[in-house]
């Protein structure tokens, strides 16, 4: 199914919405609001049903314990469920990721690419290129050349200008990550389009997603 056919019939979809996120025993989800508003506004977008009490009382019953957890949860077109959780394993304080630059490329057009969905093919190929042992994350870039976002990460990009951080605007073909949106919020980030120059031109590189945080990375090249 095309995605301007899964945009007027999501029932149809062939595929479920899917959100990730980091459960603490002491605070419970993070940043679990708008996680929550997310997948209600991409319900309503792809024709989804969503319950949101349905919805928390899932999460309620599968998050519990005296560790932290990652919990995925998966919604399906008819608004049932799934949730799984695994321990959350954080990263060293220090740690640098390796990226590196995707030849997969996204399709700006696609407006399924700003929803979390099941449907990941695009980044699988991205991930595959490169071993985790020479890259950490993959930057797909989209059909203009434009920077887009990692295969499980939003990018930003540190000028050394003093100013906010950069990050690709939705309008490149990417995900409207729940990390982002509070940054930009916050005035931390704001949008512009990106390109591979820009990367290479950086002070400073960061990659992050709501389960993590901002992971500092540098960019690997050949």
């Amino acid at each position: 199914m095309s995605s301007e056919s899964a945009l007027r019939h999501g029932h149809g979809a062939g595929f479920e919405l899917i959100e990730t996120m980091r459960w603490e025993p002491v605070g419970g989800f993070l940043r679990g609001e708008l996680h929550l508003a997310r997948l209600k506004a991409s319900s309503e977008a792809l024709g989804f049903s969503f319950d949101r009490e349905s919805v928390e009382q899932s999460l309620k019953r599968a998050a519990a314990g005296d560790f932290a957890l990652r919990v995925r949860l998966a919604l399906s077109p008819d608004g049932s469920t799934d949730v799984t959780t695994e321990p959350f394993a954080p990263l060293a304080p220090d740690a640098v990721w390796t990226i590196r630059i995707a030849e997969a490329r996204l399709n700006s057009s696609n407006e399924l690419l700003r929803h979390k969905t099941t449907r990941r093919e695009a980044y699988d190929r991205a991930r595959a290129e490169f071993s985790r042992e020479k890259a950490d994350e993959m930057i797909l870039l989209n059909q203009a050349g434009n920077v887009c976002e990692g295969t499980i990460t939003s990018i930003f990009v540190d000028f050394g200008d003093g100013g906010p951080l950069r990050t690709p605007a939705l309008a490149c073909g990417l995900l409207a990550g729940v990390l982002r949106g509070e940054m930009l919020a916050r005035g931390e980030a704001v949008e512009t389009t990106l390109s591979l120059d820009d990367l290479n031109s950086a002070s400073r590189l960061w990659v992050g997603n709501s389960l993590r945080g901002l992971i500092a990375v540098k960019l690997a090249r050949g």
